[in-house]
């Protein structure tokens, strides 16, 4: 299970780096296994300011949809378009080409209460 120490964590499983006061978003490895093939990812909240654990799209599996919640408040500046023709990047590089949003952060220390890496592995038991 891939849990990279400089990333934060939430509890519904997805990932945050922040650059400035610009937070990249996704869902974890541990997540993306656990739904199985991603053949859809939806995010319609581009341009709208949301507070932090509101929806903000969902992802669609073979077996399941999951509403993901906004780990920090601020404003969707950017969705990951890339997923809108291959979905399965969230599967093979959930980390990287599969991130999925970018959000302008209205509050940073928001961020600073995030798992880290090592309470993320206590929460999932890894």
């Amino acid at each position: 299970m891939n849990i990279p120490s400089e990333l934060k964590y939430t509890k519904d499983h997805e990932w945050v780096s922040i650059e400035g006061d610009v937070a990249t978003v996704g869902i974890t490895d541990f997540a993306q296994s656990e739904l199985g093939d991603i053949v859809y990812v939806e995010v319609e909240t581009v341009d709208e300011t949301l507070d932090q654990d509101e929806v903000f799209g969902t992802v669609e599996a073979v077996k399941t949809v999951s509403d993901l919640f906004l780990p920090l408040s601020g404003e969707i500046i950017a969705f990951n378009e890339a997923l809108e023709d291959e979905p399965e990047k969230v599967n093979t590089d959930p980390y990287g080409d599969g991130w999925m949003i970018k959000i302008k952060m209205s509050d940073t220390s928001q961020f600073d209460s995030l798992l880290t890496d090592a309470d993320y592995k206590a929460l999932i038991g890894a």
